[in-house]
């Protein structure tokens, strides 16, 4: 009867393949082994073939945080963004790992989910990993654990925010003016009470955004306590959208057009409007910001403030793989309108 025990069996079976068990099956030392992986050109051709016929049948898959180690070469970037499941962020990851696919590297991708001990803990976990860099777009404004890492040689940009420091790299879009772009095509459509689904003032980007709508009502004589109608939420997604334009059409004074501080908010807000009725764009009119991929392809097609969105996650890449510790770059882009049906016949 065998002695073996059940978590020993289970470790047998699920042990990888290791370079001796290919040198073994091979017939051949490790270091050839080694030299077929980095440095085939070294190795006859009938022993290569032989090593990888080995590599075949056994199923080896090289162990790249060891042959890391090994050789010093770092080739892993962490990203930690707001929310992966908002298309906005989808979209600047695919511009993150596009860059890096240049330099043969890889991504290593998580979601703050706007709390800062869960961005923390991830910041925590790249440096134990050994990242190359990391990009991130700070939960509530805090870059303290950011310029932890830097202390720590490990160079940081930060996505989707500008820098309050010096010391950064960022990649950011202008906001007010953005924020402005939405309230001023608004007003130029005759609406002057304006409903505004904002998120939480711990983000930056709500801030600016908002900031830029104010402007806007000003610039064009209007009191933005009368003329804009705010209504806060905790989330940036469809139903906190919806539940928000929900409270904006129970007031008596309900305003004739909405902007939205993204385009998720904006996708609940259309809900809540069709399912309560409301024509959009002849009774209300709706504005986003992202222009994500959806906002094209809704049934009413969704007018929004467009964010270069792959182009400012290789861009932040980019700057990420060039300057490291040594210089840093701070660029800003300039968003655009994209009118659709949601707002205009």
């Amino acid at each position: 009867m065998s002695t073996e025990t059940p978590e020993a069996a289970l470790s047998a079976r699920v042990r990888r393949p290791s370079v001796t068990d290919v040198a073994r099956l091979a017939g051949v030392s490790v270091g050839t082994v080694s030299n077929v992986l980095n440095r085939p050109d070294r190795v006859a051709t009938a022993t290569r073939d032989r090593v990888l016929a080995a590599i075949e049948d056994l199923g080896f898959v090289r162990n790249a945080s060891a042959r890391q180690l090994r050789s010093g070469e770092i080739t892993t970037i962490g990203a930690v963004v707001l929310d992966i499941a908002n298309p906005f962020f989808t979209e600047i990851a695919r511009g993150i790992e596009d860059r890096l696919a240049e330099d043969d590297l890889t991504l290593m991708l998580a979601s703050s989910d706007e709390d800062p001990e869960r961005e923390a803990r991830y910041l925590r976990l790249f440096a134990e990993h050994g990242v190359r860099g990391v990009l991130a777009t700070p939960s509530h404004g805090s870059i303290d654990a950011l310029l932890a890492l830097r202390e720590k040689g490990i160079p940081v940009v930060l996505l989707d925010h500008t820098s309050p420091v010096p010391e950064l790299g960022s990649v950011a879009v202008d906001d007010v003016s953005g924020g402005g772009l939405a309230i001023s095509h608004l007003l130029d459509l005759g609406h002057q009470r304006i409903g505004f689904v904002n998120g939480p003032l711990t983000l930056r980007q709500c801030v600016d955004r908002r900031d830029g709508a104010v402007q806007a009502l000003i610039e064009r004589g209007l009191d933005p306590a009368e003329s804009l109608v705010e209504v806060s939420v905790d989330n940036l997604n469809a139903d906190a959208g919806d539940a928000a334009t929900r409270r904006l059409l129970a007031r008596e004074d309900r305003p004739t057009a909405i902007f939205c501080v993204n385009d998720l908010t904006a996708l609940g807000s259309l809900r809540a409007l069709r399912e309560g009725g409301v024509a959009v764009p002849d009774d209300i009119a709706v504005v986003g910001y992202d222009d994500v991929s959806f906002a094209s392809m809704l049934s009413t097609p969704l007018t929004s403030v467009r964010q270069p969105t792959h182009t400012l996650g290789w861009t932040a890449a980019d700057i990420l793989l060039r300057t490291g510790l040594d210089d840093v770059e701070q660029v800003t882009f300039t968003p655009e309108l994209i009118v659709r049906g949601s707002s205009a016949t």
